[in-house]
């Protein structure tokens, strides 16, 4: 997309706010205006497209396409992310532990059971652990726990979750992040041990430290929609 406005700034629409263009509310592909609840949000995307340069590449736009997919999309339908998310919890990256090296099965014990207790205590969500990568079945009430908690959350809260907990492999995590009990770096450090482990024992290899950095920032740019969501 070309840059076509000059000056974007976030206005009060209601109960709402909207962003506008040089003085026009942004619509989105379906005609729509785009609102969003919370002041901090709206200026938070309007800073986006203040600072888009003159050919706007969609990732230069990340909060917009949160709010824009929160409302046409997520809005519209709370419990498809719901039955989506709850997936992840179902074969949930913390649940499954590495036979080897020592070294790793040692650190992914330590950093990793501390939030699957924080499930069961905070979420009432006990998971089962098994070595390997033969899939386990999880205890029934512990899934359902893992559901309430997701139809709990707010559609922004959803939205943001569609993007981190794919991205760290874990609903536990995602979860742990929404909550604000955990921050987006050391979710994103936790999601990649096995990656970071193998990296300090053999030396970093320059793509899969791109991709990991890549993966880091989209789990960021969630973290941050559900805070300027709330």
């Amino acid at each position: 997309m070309r840059r076509f406005w000059s000056h974007a700034n976030a206005a009060r629409d209601g109960e709402g706010y909207h962003i506008l263009l040089d003085g026009k509310p942004m619509r989105l592909p379906g005609g729509a205006v785009l609102r969003v609840g919370q002041a901090a949000l709206a200026e938070a995307i309007a800073a986006e497209w203040q600072a888009a340069a003159e050919n706007v590449a969609a990732a230069a736009l990340p909060l917009t396409q949160l709010a824009a997919t929160a409302q046409t999309r997520v809005a519209a339908d709370p419990a498809a992310s719901v039955a989506a998310l709850l997936r992840y919890g179902e074969a949930d990256l913390l649940c499954y532990r590495a036979t080897h090296p020592p070294a790793l099965v040692a650190r992914q014990a330590a950093a990793w059971q501390p939030w699957l207790d924080w499930a069961a205590r905070v979420l009432d969500a006990p998971l089962a652990v098994t070595a390997g990568v033969m899939p386990i079945a999880q205890p029934p009430a512990a899934l359902h726990a893992l559901e309430r908690a997701l139809a709990a959350r707010t559609i922004a809260e959803l939205t943001g979750l569609g993007v981190a907990v794919p991205a760290l492999g874990s609903l536990v995590l995602g979860l742990a992040l929404a909550a604000g009990a955990l921050d987006a770096a050391t979710a994103s450090e936790l999601a990649a041990l096995e990656e970071i482990t193998q990296a300090q024992s053999w030396g970093e290899d320059g793509e899969a430290a791109a991709r990991r950095a890549a993966i880091a920032g989209e789990i960021a740019q969630a973290a941050r929609f559900m805070e300027l969501s709330g």
